[in-house]
Order: C-alpha cells, then structure tokens, then sequence
C-alpha cells in the first residue's frame, strides 16, 4: 500500500518548511477547534493541504500558509453548510462564525469527532444538536422601542441655565454683600 505521503507532490516555487508551516498552521487551527484526536487531526491537515496544492497555478504567488488557512475554512464551510443544509455561498460570514460556534456548543469534535470534515449522510443526533446549536448562535431577536430623550450635557447645561434658577440673584446678592465685607474689613484693618 502506497503512503498518503507520496501521493502528493509539493508544487515549484515553494519549499518543504513553508509547507511544514502550513501544516502546522492547519494543525493549530483544527486543535483550537477542539480535534483532540492526532490521528484524525494529521488525516485532516494532510487532505486540506493536499487540496491547497492543487489550487490553480495562479495561486502560486502566495504563501502555502495562506493557501492552507483558506483552504480549511472553505473546507469547514462547506461541511457545516452541508451539515446543516445552508447555503454558503449567500452566508459565509455567518457560516464562519455561527457555525463554528455551534460546532462547539454542540460539542462536535468531541461527541463526533469521527464524523467530522466527513461526507453525510450524518446521524440525526448530530444533525438536530449542530441546527438546534446553529439556531442559539445568534442573537436573541427582542423587540424594544426606543424613546427620544434629551441629551444631558452635564455641567455645561447647569452652567448656562444658571439665570434660569430661582434664588440664584438672592444667593449673588448675598455673595456680593459678604464681598463687599470682606472688603471693608480688609481695609479697615
């Protein structure tokens, strides 16, 4: 039997640390997805890095770190929009974010860590816990009216409504007697 290692043929224009990098860069990734199994981690990494190099030759200008890290999240994508029957084309930004966050509310990698990144048809455990986690992801719809209010502009505000106020010529008054006091006894003495 053939090791998977030879079937693929690293492309021109890179070397085999860029591409070392880019397997580890798709390592952390999927372990902060919470694949705990290494057998099935480097199964993944290996399939994603293998779709990465045969991207078109156009590509080949940028880094195999790049190319990987995209690869793994449209790989992701898909699978999360195949698993809970979404579009991804018209969603991937919410497939990117709620499902992952899904995926790990459900506990996927952990329940069904076998199953992942793998074509359905998928148990109907898996299925319901990743659209019943898809559906919590987001945000709580509340409907909430809002009311104009004034703006307090602190004391700026107080200050320029100072005139406004009742016993504020009473209390200017008695500072200009207590002044004028003050006054008198400083030059008296």
């Amino acid at each position: 039997m053939e090791s998977p290692l030879t079937l693929i043929q690293i492309p021109p224009g890179h070397s085999v640390e860029e591409w070392n990098e880019a397997y580890a860069k798709v390592e952390s990734y999927l372990s902060a997805l919470r694949v705990k199994n290494k057998f099935l981690r480097g199964q993944f990494v290996y399939r994603i890095l293998g779709q990465a190099i045969q991207r078109p030759p156009q590509e080949a200008s940028c880094a195999p770190t790049e190319l990987a890290m995209e690869e793994a999240v449209k790989v992701i994508n898909n699978w999360v929009g195949q698993l809970l029957n979404a579009n991804v084309a018209d969603t991937p930004h919410r497939i990117a974010t709620q499902g992952r966050l899904a995926m790990l509310l459900a506990d996927v990698p952990g329940k069904w860590q076998e199953l992942f990144l793998t074509p359905g048809p998928w148990p109907d455990g898996l299925v319901k816990a990743m659209r019943e986690s898809y559906l919590r992801a987001g945000p709580d719809f509340q409907v909430s009216q809002m009311q104009p209010r004034p703006i307090d502009l602190g004391p700026i505000h107080t200050l320029t409504t100072l005139h406004k106020r009742p016993y504020l010529k009473m209390m200017m008054v008695w500072v200009l007697f207590l002044a004028a006091g003050i006054f008198l006894f400083l030059v008296w003495h």
